[in-house]
């Protein structure tokens, strides 16, 4: 068994003598041993060091191109795309709030006065925040044009967290589906709207369509849940004002 020993004791005995000479030695041969790991270590190194440089340099480069890009090419193309897009957003809220709704429709789509349109943006700048906002507005024009095929196709490629736009771009891809008689998948399409944010605007729009749409579908039994959902929680929003009307309709047909 090993015994501690002060700094300076010098053995007395023969087995004292073999055990510290074995010490020194096992000592010994740990440090060469770190001095072989060390030397390799540094061998390797001075070896591969070139390839070692090329990849710093590439995480390196990759870290700055990232920031470089975000600084210096998507920031100043986002400020480009909406600046590009505000004539075609102009030609799209005259048409939600005035006359000629068709040709402004039109014109938000496909741009005028030497400006771009929707569609314009939506190739121009893919991938940016104006392409995606694009895409909502060409999909909304078109569901006004009753062009509903490209309405479902420019809706579905809008994401958004928002908490009107989310739903009523889902909603509205509900109403495409409805013009196309795909009941089913309209029916879909508005439960997931009516799900995807909790408030008193889109929640109470999308559950009464989507308990018209069960109604004409034949399920009244999930009707009369998202009517009286309406009755229950939403007694203030304008689905409300004829809500009894429907349930008392699902009730009779649930119990046919």
């Amino acid at each position: 068994m090993a015994t501690y020993k002060k700094r300076g004791y010098k053995p007395k005995t023969k087995e004292e003598v073999v055990q510290v000479e074995e010490e020194q030695s096992t000592t010994a041969e740990v440090f060469n041993t770190l001095d072989e790991t060390a030397s390799k270590t540094e061998d390797w190194v001075i070896k591969n060091q070139k390839y070692i440089f090329v990849i710093i340099g590439v995480v390196a480069a990759v870290v700055l191109g990232y920031l470089g890009y975000n600084e210096f090419v998507a920031k100043p193309k986002q400020t480009e795309a909406m600046n590009d897009m505000y004539q075609a957003k102009k030609y799209y809220n005259e048409a939600v709030n005035g006359t000629s709704k068709d040709s402004l429709y039109t014109l938000a789509l496909n741009g005028g006065e030497g400006k771009l349109g929707m569609l314009d943006i939506v190739s121009e700048y893919s991938g940016s925040q104006a392409a995606n906002l694009a895409n909502y507005y060409a999909g909304m024009a078109y569901l006004n044009l009753k062009d509903y095929k490209n309405a479902v196709a420019y809706l579905s490629d809008f994401s958004s967290d928002d908490e009107i736009l989310a739903p009523m771009a889902k909603g509205a891809i509900g109403d495409a589906f409805v013009q196309l008689n795909q009941k089913e998948d309209a029916l879909s399409y508005y439960e997931e709207a009516a799900k995807m944010r909790t408030n008193e605007f889109t929640t109470p729009m999308y559950v009464f369509k989507a308990g018209v749409i069960a109604l004409e579908l034949g399920k009244a039994d999930k009707a009369l849940t998202y009517f009286k959902d309406i009755k229950d929680n939403y007694a203030n929003s304008n689905e409300a004002a004829n809500i009894d009307v429907f349930i008392g309709k699902a009730q009779v047909l649930a119990n046919k």
